[in-house]
């Protein structure tokens, strides 16, 4: 519809744990299958926690 603005619904605290406990046993994976531990997979590391812990955290502080 256009001209309507809906707000996203906000993460529940369990919601929030499980997105943390999925993107950590996604690291542990990477990182024990990896077969070197180098630059772009830091930065991959990183980023990808950037992209999860910063909604998480908004979500929490609300």
């Amino acid at each position: 519809m256009p001209g309507s603005k809906r707000g996203r619904k906000r993460l529940s605290r369990p919601q929030c744990v499980c997105i943390t406990l999925l993107w950590a046993l996604l690291c542990y994976i990477v990182l024990t299958t990896a077969p070197r531990i180098d630059g772009p997979v830091l930065l991959m590391i990183v980023l990808s926690g950037a992209l999860v812990f910063i909604p998480v955290a908004k979500a929490l502080k609300k």
